[in-house]
């Protein structure tokens, strides 16, 4: 895995991080996507081919590591526990990890720093939405079947760029209140730039073309709903950072 791809660390709060960069052919500064990882980690097989794609398409791709490199492809039971320490009981440093590697990958001098945006799967969706909230300059940010809720809404004039966030009408951890919760949070913080986007006959990790392997009620693959949401996310990539 992340064969041919650049090693990119980052020192956070004691913690050494370990992302992997696909660059694209030619000449920088190019314009970068950050791929936040799902709860699996940085070695979820969702995240390098995004990552691959991307950079085929001329962007700087990064998969971000929010955990920590020596758990890299460490089963979901071992890193579970790093999603619930930032997750729950350390959001402010989840948040803080989201604009350290912002500014890690907007420091490169093959990157373009005003052309920057931020897609995540799941628990990457969620840290895409914080980095969003948090005031960054992240053109766009979009989740990928993320939890909604925060433990600090957007302050009025934080949201500089676009926010998308894919949900599915089956999903237990992003109900219909907390859909409408992000709405609102939006436009109280100032912005109609954003797309809710809710899939009917989509699930939980609708995404991820194995996700029945982790035997999980309201987890599915839904294949339309993830060509629906990459090929908008793409054409907004297009859009907002060409």
């Amino acid at each position: 895995m992340f064969e041919g791809m650049e090693p990119l660390e980052l020192e956070h709060e004691g913690t050494l991080l370990r992302g992997y960069a696909a660059v694209p052919a030619g000449e920088g500064p190019f314009p970068a996507v950050l791929v936040m990882h799902s709860a699996i980690g940085i070695a979820h097989k969702v995240n390098e081919p995004a990552a691959r794609k991307l950079a085929e398409l001329g962007y700087l791709a990064v998969c971000t590591d929010m955990y920590g490199a020596h758990l890299e492809g460490a089963p979901l039971e071992t890193v579970g526990g790093s999603m619930h320490e930032l997750n729950t009981e350390n959001p402010k440093l989840q948040r803080a990890r989201t604009v350290a590697w912002f500014d890690r990958v907007a420091a490169r001098p093959d990157v373009d720093a005003a052309r920057i945006a931020a897609l995540g799967f799941c628990y990457g969706g969620t840290t895409v939405l914080e980095l969003a909230r948090s005031g960054a300059d992240v053109r766009v940010a979009v989740s990928y079947h993320g939890i909604l809720t925060t433990f600090a809404r957007a302050e009025p004039g934080a949201i500089k760029g676009h926010v998308m966030a894919f949900c599915g009408e089956g999903d237990p951890w992003a109900p219909h209140e907390d859909v409408e919760a992000l709405r609102r949070e939006l436009l109280d913080a100032g912005t109609r730039e954003f797309t809710i986007t809710l899939f009917g006959a989509a699930d939980h990790g609708f995404t991820d073309p194995e996700a029945s392997v982790l035997n999980l009620e309201g987890v599915r693959y839904h294949e339309l709903s993830s060509n629906l949401a990459w090929t908008t996310t793409v054409a907004m990539f297009e859009h907002a950072l060409r």
